[in-house]
This record gives structure tokens, C-alpha cells and sequence, in this order.
């Protein structure tokens, strides 16, 4: 069975592992935040706008998500609408599911009338780059260089 791509919304039994994931995969930025905070903060978002995850589904399995977020940079509250939460399960990578997923946050975005994206990431710039994001910034965060990417929808 192919991989289907589904709103979070619509299947909201996988909002407490995704968040998870998230929470593990870039816990440098959710370090003052406690998981179960998180879990309900992202689970709340899946309605009121805040996280609209698009997600991977292999069967019932979750495998992946990305999430078009309204606030994703403290750093910068004069920014947005983001892509956030990219992540695809290690086991399923080298697949193209985070490009589809990405495409798919995209789509969505220009659904909507938003005219472009913001990202930030810690080290995937030239994947980012190659795929059509352009560098806005280097910035300082989380004890860590990070960069600041736009795309125009």
C-alpha cells in the first residue's frame, strides 16, 4: 500500500506520538518545555490553526509529517507563516516522503492566499536550498548557528 498524506486533524490518535517525535528530534528548542505541555499545545493546533500538520500514513503506521505553523521563531514574531516540524521515521527515509510532505505544507499554504513561507533550520540549508528556499539570515539560537530560509508560494 502506497503512502498517504492526510491532515493531522483527521486522524488526531497520532498527535501525541508525532508531537513526541518533534519534541525529541529538536528538544534544543523545547527544553523549557515539557512534553505533555507540547502534546496539548500541538494537539490544540490541529484546530485552532497554530500547527496544520500534514502527515505521513503507511497504513495506520505514522511515518512522517510537516506542519504549516502561524509562529515558529520567538526570535521573530514579525514572520510568518512557517514550515515547521519536518520529520520523516528514520526506518522509511531516502524515499522522498519529506519533499512530499514539504510540497504538500506548500500546496496548502498557497491554498490559502499565504504569498510565501519562513523555516528555520540548524543544518539543513542546502537541502532547503536546493528545493527552491532562499537564505533570508544567519542567526544565533539554542547555542547554535542557525539559518533563516523564505519561499515564495
Amino acid at each position: 500500500m502506497p503512502v498517504q498524506f492526510e491532515w493531522l486533524a483527521s486522524h488526531m490518535q497520532h498527535s501525541d506520538t508525532y508531537a513526541a517525535w518533534i519534541h525529541q528530534q529538536f528538544q534544543y528548542e523545547y527544553a523549557h518545555q515539557p512534553l505533555a505541555q507540547w502534546q496539548r499545545e500541538f494537539a490544540e493546533g490541529q484546530s485552532n490553526g497554530d500547527w496544520s500538520c500534514l502527515i505521513a500514513l503507511d497504513g495506520d503506521r505514522l511515518v512522517g509529517g510537516a506542519a504549516l505553523a502561524r509562529d515558529d521563531l520567538e526570535q521573530r514574531p514579525d514572520l510568518g507563516p512557517w514550515l515547521a516540524c519536518v520529520f520523516v521515521d528514520p526506518q522509511v527515509r531516502g524515499q522522498g516522503l519529506a519533499q512530499q510532505l514539504i510540497d504538500g505544507v506548500c500546496r496548502e499554504a498557497k491554498i490559502r492566499g499565504l504569498p510565501r513561507l519562513y523555516l528555520h533550520t540548524q543544518n539543513k540549508q542546502d537541502y532547503y536550498a536546493k528545493r527552491g528556499w532562499a537564505v533570508v539570515e544567519r542567526f544565533h539560537a539554542w547555542d547554535n548557528d542557525q539559518w533563516l530560509m523564505v519561499r515564495d508560494l
